[in-house]
């Protein structure tokens, strides 16, 4: 397999894992903002206070945009697997 169509199969791999992981970790980004700002205005810090609403709010995410998600990484999977005979790989 030539070097430039596994640098472009990798870079296609890594655009996708970070479309796919950018709404959970923007989820927990805002809600940790969010937290942190409460504790800092508050004075209470207790740990399990960030945790569990983090969690909570990757967990929504997930329901909401799983099926985009799944749809996305399935049609990756296709046209990967597709192309195979075009790589020389089978």
């Amino acid at each position: 397999m030539p070097e430039d169509v596994l640098v472009e199969l990798l870079r296609n791999m890594l655009y996708l894992g970070l479309v796919l992981s950018a709404p959970a970790l923007g989820a927990a980004l805002v809600v940790g903002l969010i937290i942190g700002l409460l504790q800092a205005v508050t004075s209470i810090q207790e740990q399990t206070l960030t945790f569990v609403p983090k969690l909570v709010a990757i967990v929504a995410s997930f329901a909401v945009l799983g099926h985009w998600m799944l749809r996305l990484m399935m049609s990756y999977t296709t046209e990967l697997i597709s192309s195979l005979p075009k790589f020389g790989a089978l």
